[in-house]
């Protein structure tokens, strides 16, 4: 079937509403310039009647954060019988609440740090500062405090002293209700892609990420100039085959279909952990995908295409079983 028409879904309501602009509108612009036609859409209660009544042939959300990535809009896309880009909805579920997919990824042998997951009521009703310090008595310092489930580094922190503990899980608990607190791997932190199209997933080439900072926070993300990223990473062929094996192996642990990216961190031994994965990739400039993409030789659009052709191919497979 020849492809004519694709939506592109960007924005939404998340706290990441601009990141998700600027990646649709990339993708978008790979996609005309692949000779498809694509009609850029919001999130919005015209969405649903607009595509019942012109379906496109395929649908590519690219929604960052909760709703986006939490299998919601994959699960209304399903329900409608649309064909789309990405992970199923219970696949984006498991991928976006970063202790769940600690636990699979761990299962599958892969390494991630030690870690602790709190409700904000837990601090409330055993007291915060006793649970903070049976946190300190049992991870240690330094500490990674995250939102459970949040992207884009929103209200993460490393904790490198005690007292800048409570501090760091305000800001956790701003972006959810929940906060995963976990051990601090120093180390090179790498983000790989993870591409799945006619010979299954492959890793595409690791990037190296170099913040500023030291700390890939939001800032570092999306600020120009903040970050350098180099591609392929500096790393000795045996840990980048690793770091490959490691991406992989989430992906296919966590059922997850067409494009990841895991983030992980090469500790000064060479080890190689796993932080969390993003089934929603960015794809804005600042973003490690399209530079991995470029890396690999291949072209943003002409990898679009596929996976379109790909979702259409699944949907119509779903169809003539449905029949």
């Amino acid at each position: 079937m020849a492809i004519e028409r694709v939506v592109v879904l960007a924005g939404g309501l998340s706290h990441e509403r601009d990141v998700s602009l600027r990646s649709g509108r990339r993708v978008a612009e790979a996609l005309r310039h692949a000779g498809i036609i694509v009609e850029e859409r919001d999130v919005d209660s015209a969405l649903v009647p607009d595509l019942l009544a012109d379906p496109p042939h395929c649908v590519l959300p690219v929604l960052h954060g909760d709703s986006g990535e939490d299998g919601a809009i994959r699960e209304v896309l399903s329900l409608l019988d649309v064909p789309y880009v990405g992970s199923t909805p219970d696949a984006c579920r498991a991928a976006f609440d970063k202790p769940v997919a600690k636990s699979v990824v761990r299962r599958a042998g892969i390494n991630t740090p030690d870690s602790v997951t709190l409700p904000h009521e837990t601090f409330r009703e055993l007291g915060a500062g006793a649970v903070m310090d049976a946190m300190v008595s049992h991870l240690g310092l330094p500490l990674m405090v995250k939102p459970a489930k949040a992207g884009s580094a929103l209200g993460c922190s490393v904790v490198r002293e005690r007292a800048e503990l409570p501090g760091a899980m305000v800001s956790a608990f701003a972006y959810g209700d929940t906060a995963l607190i976990e051990s601090f791997i120093e180390g090179v932190e790498v983000a790989v892609p993870v591409l799945a199209l006619e010979r299954g997933p492959a890793a595409l080439p690791a990037v190296e990420i170099r913040a500023d900072g030291g700390v890939y926070d939001y800032t570092a993300r999306y600020t120009a100039g903040s970050t350098e990223f180099v591609v392929p990473a500096e790393l000795s062929d045996e840990v980048a085959a690793e770091c490959a094996r490691v991406a992989v192996l989430a992906h296919e642990a966590l059922g997850l279909t067409d494009l990841s990216r895991s983030d992980l961190i090469v500790d000064r031994a060479g080890r190689v952990w796993f932080l969390e994965v993003n089934v929603a990739p960015g794809m804005t400039e600042t973003s490690t995908v399209p530079l991995s993409l470029t890396a690999a030789g291949l072209d943003m659009g002409e990898v679009c295409v596929a996976l379109v052709e790909r979702a259409v191919d699944r949907g119509a497979s779903a169809g003539d079983a449905r029949a």
